[in-house]
């Protein structure tokens, strides 16, 4: 990813431990995303907050019926859900390919779009199973606040970020693309 790393995450895989392992980093997403919206959805009645950092961060149980960061959440339309659950399928379609045609030994790839198979698969549960997405996550200085969010949607944007950071960052040695084929 960044000069000097690059050794660092390579590791020698054969296509299948590769599929496996980011396989299994889109689980425990799956598994952690689940057992947390699960605690604060027990825990937390809906729209109440518990005070973690004050004046910077508390759990405050929401629940969205949009997109990320809730995003189209004030939309009437009957067609919203649907359509958001269309996207998610559509897009672990595509991870799925990625990661199934491009074993990705280049680790940083495979990790980032791990990240992003398994944040989708999260939200996905939750909009087939409720039509709507538990949000708990909020950060906020004085009036300004970020979208109350998840640990799905927090995977998605870390994982995209490494994409965006390998495509920037990414050194080709010796004239040739350094990935592992």
């Amino acid at each position: 990813m960044f000069a000097g790393q690059d050794s660092l995450l390579k590791l020698r895989m054969t296509k299948n431990s590769a599929r496996g392992f980011y396989l299994l980093i889109a689980v425990v997403v799956v598994l952690l995303d689940r057992w947390t919206k699960h605690l604060v959805a027990q825990r937390i009645r809906l729209y109440a907050h518990v005070q973690i950092i004050p004046g910077f961060f508390r759990l405050t149980h929401t629940e969205n019926t949009g997109a990320a960061f809730s995003l189209f959440a004030d939309s009437p339309a009957h067609w919203k859900t649907g359509l958001l659950i269309a996207f998610s399928v559509i897009a672990l379609a595509v991870v799925s390919v990625l990661l199934w045609k491009n074993h990705h030994a280049h680790v940083v790839t495979g990790i980032g779009l791990s990240l992003i198979m398994g944040g989708a698969m999260g939200n996905l549960w939750d909009r087939l199973t409720s039509g709507r997405v538990v949000d708990f996550l909020l950060f906020y200085v004085k009036r300004y606040q970020w979208p109350v969010f998840n640990l799905a949607d927090s995977a998605i944007v870390v994982g995209a970020g490494l994409l965006i950071g390998e495509i920037l960052f990414h050194k080709s040695i010796g004239g040739e693309d350094a990935r592992l084929n």
